[in-house]
């Protein structure tokens, strides 16, 4: 970023290639909307070079990259005035959803994944992301701190009850 900063176009494009497959997964997981994803994940970039005449080397450039996505994500979340209504037919949906407890499905690795995505996914959002810096961007606990603004004790206790969650959920 150093590089980058003081106008080496080809430093962006390292940083950008290292960078983009994680950052775009992190995006994607939050949002579980492909075109909300790309948004956001164009706004992060957008906001990279926005910020390169300015950029100090306070953190990791990983850690600023990601704090910039969770305060993307923040904004965005804090946009939204209400969640949409569900489906008049939302009872019928349900419905017809076939059950997933048959031998066959239980023993299936792809449902085993899919029920530890559900998991995930039903978590406060101050655990899953703390839970997903951790496990799928492998940052260290001060990095998550920094990324979400808190400290190291705190995400050490979200992780810890993100944890202990998913393990009730799955052991249903």
């Amino acid at each position: 970023m150093l590089a980058y900063a003081t106008g080496d176009p080809a430093a962006f494009e390292q940083l950008y290639v290292r960078h983009r497959g994680r950052l775009y997964r992190f995006l994607l997981s939050q949002l579980r909307n492909q075109a909300l994803a790309d948004e956001c994940f164009q706004d992060v970039w957008q906001r990279v070079i926005s910020a390169r005449a300015g950029w100090q080397p306070d953190a990791a450039f990983t850690i600023w990259l990601f704090r910039i996505a969770h305060n993307r994500l923040a904004d965005h979340w804090r946009s939204l005035k209400h969640r949409p209504a569900a489906p008049a037919d939302g009872d019928e949906r349900v419905a017809r959803v076939p059950d997933p407890d048959t031998p066959e499905r239980n023993l299936s690795d792809f449902e085993q994944r899919r029920q530890l995505q559900r998991a995930v996914g039903e978590l406060p959002e101050d655990q899953r992301v703390v839970l997903q810096l951790r496990l799928e961007q492998e940052l260290t606990l001060e990095g998550i701190g920094e990324i979400t603004g808190v400290g190291r004790e705190t995400v050490k206790s979200r992780l810890r009850y993100a944890m202990d969650k998913l393990r009730a959920r799955l052991d249903e």
